[in-house]
């Protein structure tokens, strides 16, 4: 099994959206509950090759923006809030051998606390 495809099915058994984007905020990945939670239930067209500003409002790119900004500088993931179905959003940096920022991901977790 190639790595691409076998990567590919690890994160599509995610049962939390997961995008990825690369440094410009282009979405060049999503794994199946994203495109359910982008697709079907927000109603958004095709995403994969787009800003990932079109599925956001201007006081979410503003935090994400930020967000990215820390990531260059600290390296770490970074909490931007609970969405309304009391999901827990984090911004993951993605780094390459060197250690370079080629992009990050968002993830969604079930907020568990109450």
């Amino acid at each position: 099994m190639e790595k691409v495809k076998m990567m590919s099915y690890i994160l599509d058994s995610i049962p939390y959206p997961i995008l990825f984007v690369d440094c410009d905020h282009i979405i060049r990945y999503m794994n199946n509950a994203a495109k359910y939670h982008y697709y079907t239930e927000r109603g958004y067209k095709e995403l994969i090759g787009n800003s990932l500003f079109e599925c956001h409002n201007e006081e979410s790119k503003e935090k994400i923006i930020a967000a990215i900004e820390k990531i260059k500088r600290h390296g770490n993931e970074i909490f931007l809030g609970i969405s309304i179905k009391n999901q827990r959003i984090y911004l993951n940096p993605v780094r390459d051998d060197e250690g370079e920022l080629v992009g990050y991901f968002e993830r969604f977790e079930l907020n568990l606390q109450k």
